[in-house]
């Protein structure tokens, strides 16, 4: 299916000069996602530079009946940001909306294009005295309307939430290419709906986030980090419980890596080495914020106290910016390590964080037995309760006979998920990669529920169709 020129040279106006592209090498980048899984088509992508654009981008949309496909960064894991493949969707990227609209250190408020680049805001915030916490491996090109479309998570959920709770006020576009302006700065605003709400983790499918105003922070005195090696995923989670109440709740983040994990980042990161002299099953990397100097060494006490309860058997806290940053690129080139080793199939689960071993014991037992050979590498968030239960083809294998066991694999994992009472999705989204297994575990009044939203919002279904729940 192919759009018109009519349509194409309106929603090009509508864009205004160098706000579109039809060039394919250009585009190209833009239609296949990380994981190379999702792969699409599109005749026009379009580059707004203001809301204004966009809302007329949208008006045009509405009009002439063509679905458009927002995008930001280009980092989303779960396809919901690649238009599909038949060519009739429009791609609207909006990375060149980049403007910093306001900083009030006084009230701890950023107010940002939905184009601005994670890394760069919390440079912004950094200048500013105050710390803006979300923090992901792809903060250098993820922007802030994707991780608002996306709710995005990453390793400070524990101290300070996911996006859902960093975002005081959202700007969007509806379907009809009205604009809401809901960037409020307040606190409290009990005055009806949060309306704000409806669009993060929406990806996209109510209206097209053209800007947010984010929540800051006072900026901690200094953040200790440390790796220990503990004996099971059980000591993991005690050693959680124990770390919380030994630094008085300055725990901000709290990461369970594997030793297979590290391995692979061992052998395929460049500069990588292993943290300890020995070699253990599990690995916790854990920052410790401190308020003040007073409070120096608490990362060293909590691994000397951890130790003598017999929950840790080794640990260092790092000595330099540059270990920190070692230690941390241990965590983050965990997904990026595992593409050499060949197929590898990926659930962004939750579950209580109790559960956590449970959890990992039973999908462990369960993908071995269903592919005798494959190499689980389950990590991730400890402190949420996210973990990232990654599964690498065995050694050998035929790398696309692995990838088609996919559903068959991600059903049993789901399965042992949902009886833990935990979610499918932690923090990746729905995208076109779960629109339909969600149908499987979420009730269908929450279903239906979700279905009426998007028919009042967009009734002609133009805003990233496809995606997160069918209509």
């Amino acid at each position: 299916m192919t759009l018109s020129r009519d349509v194409l040279e309106r929603l090009k106006a509508a864009a205004g000069t160098g706000g579109w592209s039809e060039d394919a090498g250009e585009i190209a980048p833009h239609l296949v996602e990380w994981r190379e899984r999702y792969r699409g088509a599109t005749a026009l992508m379009l580059k707004p530079a203001n809301t204004a654009a966009v809302a007329d981008i949208v008006r045009v949309a509405a009009e002439t009946r063509t679905a458009l496909v927002p995008q930001g960064g280009n980092t989303g894991l779960v396809g919901g940001q690649i238009p599909n493949a038949n060519g009739a969707e429009v791609l609207l990227s909006l990375k060149r909306m980049t403007r910093v609209r306001a900083v009030d250190a006084l009230a701890n408020t950023m107010t940002v294009d939905a184009g601005c680049i994670l890394a760069d805001v919390q440079a912004e915030a950094d200048a500013a005295g105050r710390l803006f916490p979300l923090s992901l491996a792809s903060e250098g090109s993820a922007t802030i309307g994707g991780l608002v479309s996306t709710n995005a998570g990453g390793t400070g959920v524990l101290a300070y939430g996911n996006m859902r709770e960093l975002v005081l006020g959202i700007e969007a576009v509806l379907p009809s290419g009205e604009v809401w302006d809901g960037l409020s700065g307040l606190r409290k605003d009990n005055t009806g709906y949060d309306l704000k709400q409806l669009f993060v983790g929406a990806e996209g499918t109510l209206g097209v986030v053209t800007g947010a105003v984010l929540k800051l922070f006072a900026k901690p005195a200094a953040i200790e980090t440390a790796i220990a090696a503990v004996p099971s995923v059980e000591a993991a989670v005690e050693l959680l419980a124990f770390a919380q109440a030994r630094a008085a709740g300055r725990v901000t983040a709290f990461e369970l890596m594997p030793r297979r994990g590290l391995e692979f980042v061992l052998a395929h990161i460049p500069g990588a080495r292993d943290p300890l002299a020995a070699a253990y099953p599990w690995y916790v990397l854990m920052d410790v914020s401190l308020s003040s100097v007073a409070q120096t060494g608490a990362a060293r006490d909590v691994l000397a106290d951890a130790a003598g309860a017999s929950l840790i058997v080794d640990g260092v806290v790092a000595q330099s910016l540059a270990q920190t940053q070692a230690f941390w690129r241990l965590r983050d080139a965990m997904s990026e390590a595992q593409k050499p080793e060949g197929g590898s199939l990926k659930h962004d689960v939750s579950v209580p964080i109790s559960a956590i071993p449970r959890f990992i014991a039973e999908a462990t037992a369960a993908v071995e037995k269903l592919i005798p050979g494959a190499r689980p590498v389950p990590f991730g968030h400890v402190g949420d309760g996210n973990i990232h239960f990654n599964i690498s083809q065995p050694k050998g294998a035929d790398k696309a006979a692995f990838l088609a066991r996919l559903d068959v694999v991600a059903r049993a994992v789901h399965d042992i998920v949902a009886s833990h009472g935990g979610s499918i999705s932690a923090e990746h989204g729905i995208g076109q990669a779960k629109v339909d297994e969600i149908t499987r575990y979420k009730s269908s009044t929450a279903i239906e529920t979700m279905r009426a939203v998007k028919r009042a919002l967009d009734p002609l279904g133009l805003m990233n169709p496809g995606k997160v729940v069918h209509t």
